[in-house]
């Protein structure tokens, strides 16, 4: 049976743990998939208090957080840094975790692990091959580049930056944000802009950001039915089911895949943040998608990237304006060209998916080193055909 391990990081239900489930749930059943965050494995409950830590400091103090998180990794993305800091923390727990699983591949959805994997492959201590799955439109400084195996990035452009940095170009897929299997399939396009359009509101599954003050600007509207995720919140779900707005639905945090997906489908377009799996959805589905708010830091240079190719739209001054359906309504007529620069993203995207190029991967490193493999990582040295089930 191969194995094959996930890295992402922290507990939260963030993207980097949807897009490690979107493969898993793709891969043919006989691989043994195992995710594992490598905070927690290794400093156990402290893993829940940096989560903590890490939402208050956005909702208290985004200015600091975006300021501190592009002066970190997005200053000089050309150069390559090192963070002695978390080479410190994590490294003995990274050799400790990749002895005890023994994996045939290693999949990173976060740039943390795949920063210390790199370090491996560069001392080479590590031969298994590691593909890092990017899960936002853009690449920063602490993902590791130059040996990792193979990169899927969300869109052409990130390619390109990869092909500069050195990458070959046979390494490169561009996959977009793998989203789940269920989730692939395209939604139809507006046909009547202007009449009983569903809207579908998300803000993320924490149900954080500017969710609140945007529904505020809805209670008038007379021809658009608005359906609103409010994610963990629930605070903002029993707020808005109290209303009893005909044309507000709040719903709960949405686990199941069928159902959100159902959701998609009687969808007309979508207002959200600039979060890389929902954005990454909605571009699969081809659902036009408007953009209300963005957390610092990551978000905010998702939409830099996304306005730039002309993939959202984001709406001007909305928390001025009394009248936010007209607004909307307004925007929705101009869609032609959204649509066309949706159609040459897809144009750029590899003819498989996610997990079709992983169990490519594994077949042909099974059929370059043999079927039980050529090594096996034990921290310290390399034993050359060790077996492997």
């Amino acid at each position: 049976m191969k194995r094959i391990l996930f890295m992402p990081f922290l507990q939260l239900p963030s993207g980097h743990h949807q897009v490690a489930d979107a493969i898993i749930d793709s891969l043919d059943p006989s691989f043994h998939c195992e995710k594992i965050d490598i905070l927690n494995y290794s400093y156990g409950k402290i893993e829940a208090l940096v989560s903590s830590i890490y939402l208050k400091w956005i909702h208290l103090f985004p200015k600091t957080y975006s300021w501190i998180y592009k002066k970190s990794v997005f200053q000089q993305i050309e150069q390559d840094k090192n963070y002695r800091l978390y080479e410190l923390l994590f490294k003995q727990f990274v050799h400790k975790l990749i002895f005890e699983t023994n994996p045939h591949l290693i999949i990173c959805s976060h740039a943390l692990p795949s920063y210390m994997l790199n370090k491996l492959k560069e001392k080479k201590k590590l031969n298994t091959p590691v593909v890092n799955v990017y899960t936002d439109f853009f690449i920063h400084t602490f993902w590791g580049i130059r040996h990792i195996d193979y990169h899927f990035v969300a869109h052409a452009n990130m390619k390109t930056y990869l092909l500069d940095k050195g990458v070959s170009e046979e390494k490169i897929f561009v996959t977009g944000i793998p989203v789940h299997p269920l989730l692939q399939n395209e939604s139809s396009r507006i046909s009547q802009p202007a009449n009983g359009l569903t809207c579908t509101i998300m803000g993320g599954s924490l149900g954080v950001g500017a969710i609140e003050e945007l529904v505020g600007t809805l209670l008038q509207s007379k021809k658009i039915t608005f359906q609103i995720l409010c994610g963990k919140n629930n605070r903002l779900y029993t707020k808005l089911k109290s209303l009893g707005h005909p044309r507000i639905t709040p719903l709960r945090y949405i686990s199941s895949r069928e159902e959100m997906n159902e959701l998609y489908e009687k969808t007309d377009l979508v207002i959200t943040k600039p979060g890389g799996v929902t954005i990454s959805e909605c571009l699969m589905k081809r659902i036009p998608t408007f953009i209300y708010h963005a957390l610092p830091g990551q978000e905010e240079i998702n939409l830099d990237e996304l306005l730039k190719m002309g993939l959202v739209v984001k709406l001007p001054h909305w928390d001025e304006i009394y009248d936010f359906e007209g607004l909307l309504l307004k925007e929705v007529k101009k869609l032609n060209q959204l649509y066309k620069n949706i159609d040459g993203f897809h144009a750029h995207l590899s003819p498989k998916t996610a997990g079709e190029l992983v169990q490519e991967i594994i077949h042909e490193r099974r059929s370059f080193h043999g079927e039980e493999g050529t090594y096996r990582f034990t921290g310290k040295t390399r034993i050359p055909g060790a077996n492997r089930t």
